[in-house]
């Protein structure tokens, strides 16, 4: 029996662009099927009700029919627009690199359910502590979790003894943390300090919505950006856009404060 025409979706706004004269194509990370594309015809105009809840970082309830080559979305109603992330441009930032890693990360029309949950969670978390990049970090490693790419972070990737402190390095394509006597071949060594594996082991047992309050310096938080960030976007097999956004935002800031 073939699906029926119309159906329900709960879903997270990845990204929005305009099409033709006043349709606007949306690409959608739902709860029941992973990522959708889908037209909302004549959403630019302006007597269109459409178009405000279809703005990226917004989660919708939404009715839609299926289409020969795109579904097309005929109601839409706004269940969580995390107003608080949308009041400062570094969570918007942070924000937009959730959407893009979901986008890269989620299947078409194959439904993640943990990754819907997880990139929710962190929305919300983000626009509790805007200045707060731990809320960001512990996506991306979990981002890594509930795609199957989790690193190993207690035992060595290639012998399975346990991480001894001080005693261990990093591999993004080797899978996690190596001891010293293990050397892999094309598994690119790096050092990681035993601060930055006890921190990256606390979010790996930790909820998005109940983070706990660390006191990062600058020098941690600098490992954590390039250990989880590099280990994401060598399994995104391309460059994260949202990053060059960031470090801009970030040297604003510090001439800002000088």
């Amino acid at each position: 029996m073939p699906p029926p025409r119309m159906y329900r979706a709960e879903a997270l706004v990845l990204k929005n662009m305009s099409l033709g004269e006043a349709d606007l194509l949306v690409t959608l990370f739902s709860r029941e099927a992973g990522k959708l594309r889908a037209i909302a015809k004549g959403a630019r105009r302006s007597s269109a009700k459409l178009v405000g809840h279809l703005e990226p970082l917004t989660v919708t309830r939404m009715a839609l029919s299926r289409g020969h080559t795109l579904d097309v979305i005929s109601q839409a109603e706004t269940l969580e627009n995390f107003t608080p992330l949308k009041s400062s441009l570094t969570a918007i930032a942070r924000g937009m690199q959730v959407s893009e890693l979901v986008d890269g990360f989620g299947s078409e029309a194959s439904a993640n359910e943990p990754l819907y949950n997880l990139a929710w969670s962190t929305l919300e978390s983000i626009g509790k502590t805007p200045e707060y990049e731990l809320p960001l970090f512990h996506f991306q490693l979990h981002l890594l979790g509930v795609s199957g790419l989790m690193p190993e972070l207690s035992n060595c990737v290639e012998c399975r003894r346990d991480i001894e402190p001080d005693r261990h390095r990093y591999s993004i394509d080797g899978g996690g943390v190596f001891c010293p006597d293990c050397t892999p071949d094309r598994a690119g060594l790096r050092p990681l300090s035993l601060r930055a594996l006890k921190v990256m082991r606390l979010l790996a047992r930790s909820d998005a919505r109940a983070l706990p309050t660390l006191n990062l310096d600058a020098a941690l938080t600098q490992e954590l950006r390039a250990v989880l960030s590099g280990t994401v976007q060598y399994w995104l097999d391309r460059e994260i856009r949202t990053n060059s956004f960031m470090n801009q935002l970030a040297r604003t800031e510090r001439v800002g404060r000088n």
